[in-house]
């Protein structure tokens, strides 16, 4: 078991809080969590920690919201995704985390603005961005570098979903079933590097009742949230995950 003090503990349970209330309630919040753990643990072992628990919200919002899943973005999507996973794990293996956090979040942060002129002035875009494959194709690779390398694909894959125009529930729900597929992905890899131990995931598993209880936050949530509100949220919440990664 991993010898921590009540301090670390009690930031570790509000990050298992933040991080199930973000897989049910408000998409995007989830990357906080990233930077919380690196700064509990060192950057690869909080990597390692925190992937059961991002599997285990994930089992709670794919239950609730598989549902409303809207297949054809996924399917537009994940292949660009396993494109870009060995990618990240070159980079997670190899690469200096400072600078691939530096770069990582510049660019989020330019995807950002144009996902916001598309959704405010661009009539053209609006019907043809999200559909070309041009767009789908750096999105995908992106997502599946970020993933692997630092768990941090939220803020793409919230840009990406954002511009399709998707309802609460649907949002919810596609970006459910990608979590879920892409971080049982991440198992064997991150295993083969050493990135989790019994130790790891005796620390995970107290922190189960922590996740559980955000993700029913997240439930009773989501349906009080106003679409627009939703939307921008989301948004807002991935450039300030973005600008978090630069300046981390």
């Amino acid at each position: 078991m991993l010898q921590l003090d009540a301090t670390t503990w009690a930031v570790a349970v509000a990050a298992g809080l933040m991080l199930g209330f973000t897989k049910t309630g408000v998409a995007g919040m989830g990357i906080l969590v990233v930077p919380i753990m690196a700064g509990l643990f060192p950057v690869k072992i909080s990597v390692g920690i925190l992937l059961p628990m991002l599997l285990v919200g994930d089992v709670i919002a794919v239950t609730y919201y598989r549902k409303h899943t809207q297949w054809r973005h996924l399917l537009r999507l994940l292949p660009w995704v396993l494109a870009g996973m060995p990618v990240g794990y070159l980079a997670l293996r190899f690469a200096d985390n400072e600078q691939m956090k530096v770069g990582l979040g510049g660019l989020l942060l330019v995807l950002i603005v144009l996902a916001v002129l598309q959704k405010r002035w661009g009539q053209w875009l609006e019907a043809k961005l999200p559909h070309a494959w041009w767009f789908a194709a750096p999105m995908g690779a992106l997502a599946g570098f970020a993933t692997t390398a630092a768990n941090a694909a939220g803020p793409i894959t919230t840009v990406y979903m954002w511009v399709q125009d998707l309802k609460k529930h649907e949002f919810m729900g596609t970006v459910a079933v990608f979590f879920g597929t892409v971080n049982l992905l991440k198992v064997v890899p991150y295993a083969h590097l050493g990135l989790i131990s019994r130790e790891s995931l005796v620390f995970d598993a107290c922190l189960i009742p922590a996740i559980g209880l955000g993700a029913v936050a997240g439930i009773w949530l989501l349906p009080r949230i106003p679409q627009r509100l939703f939307e921008w949220l989301v948004l807002a919440l991935a450039a300030a995950a973005s600008v978090r990664l630069v300046l981390a």
